[in-house]
């Protein structure tokens, strides 16, 4: 089980009260609703291996050199991205528990945690389960390995179970052509602009019809409209320099620099003492047990 564990702890801040807070009265919101999380996530899918993926570079220098929007509507100053105040010293305490617990929270310098998550992925000797907010992952399931998404759109307890079929369902494509139907619709929340006039239902068509952006480009060089919605082949035409682009930044990374990390599920924590002393100071004693009882179990 593969957390995404930025999309975890914005959607655990954002969904409990700052009213939850440790005994010196910091907001631990983020860091109670992760554990909490956790919890649920592996008592109810006992996975033998886990980890807790991280951002070394939210946004990476090369996505935004093949597309300069990318995120630009998220960066606060210089290239730092805007975080809510209280949810900043909450992600240090996130990492201390983590390592206390003997979780692995793996990243990669210059690389997002969807980058670390696509290459232990690609790296898996079996079955993995993705667990996010995050629709970019979509391209990720296979079911021939398989490769599912439990997607937190409905909360943690209310998972969307998302595999090939899920996919091609939602969205009447290939259940593997996900990364090309985004690059054409486009992704306003990741400053993705997509193809102008081409919006989800020709998106669809023109995955169904060609099975990749590759062939879509070939297409665009032959002769006639054959094969292209009305009026998609000239959209198509005048945003080549995007499509030709996009790829890049929308693809998830299958090779990222990671060491090899015994991912075993931790029947007790790494360092008890640490853990203990954390727990203290922020108030973490009864999400900490549960999740403890579960891991122990």
């Amino acid at each position: 089980m593969l957390l995404d564990t930025p999309s975890l702890y914005f959607r655990a801040f954002y969904g409990i009260p700052e009213t939850i807070t440790a005994p010196d009265g910091m907001p631990v919101n983020a860091v109670r609703g992760l554990i909490d999380m956790m919890a649920t996530l592996v008592r109810g899918h006992s996975p033998t291996g886990l980890a807790a993926t991280m951002d070394a570079d939210w946004r990476p220098a090369f996505r935004v050199a093949a597309l300069p929007s990318y995120k630009a509507h998220r960066v606060a100053h210089g290239d730092v991205e805007e975080v809510p105040e209280a949810l900043v010293p909450q992600i240090a305490v996130i990492e201390q528990v983590l390592d206390a617990l003997g979780i692995p929270r793996p990243q990669s310098p210059g690389y997002e945690a969807d980058d670390v998550i696509g290459t232990l992925t690609y790296r898996a000797p079996g079955a993995v389960d993705i667990v996010t907010g995050d629709r970019d992952l979509f391209q990720l399931v296979d079911d021939a390995r398989p490769v599912r998404v439990l997607y937190t759109a409905r909360g943690v307890r209310n998972l969307q179970l998302v595999d090939e079929a899920w996919v091609s369902a939602k969205y009447g494509i290939p259940g593997r052509g996900y990364a090309d139907f985004a690059t054409l619709r486009g992704d306003p929340s990741d400053g993705l602009p997509g193809v102008p006039g081409v919006g989800e239902k020709t998106a669809a068509a023109l995955v169904t019809r060609f099975g990749s952006l590759a062939a879509m480009l070939e297409a665009l060089d032959g002769d006639g409209a054959e094969g292209f919605p009305a009026g998609a082949r000239n959209k198509l035409a005048a945003a080549r320099d995007y499509l030709e682009a996009a790829p890049v930044v929308v693809k998830v990374a299958h090779d990222a620099p990671l060491p090899d990390a015994d991912l075993t599920l931790p029947a007790k924590p790494r360092d008890p003492e640490a853990l203990v002393a954390l727990a203290d100071r922020y108030g973490l004693d009864r999400p900490l047990n549960r999740l403890l009882d579960v891991l122990n179990r």
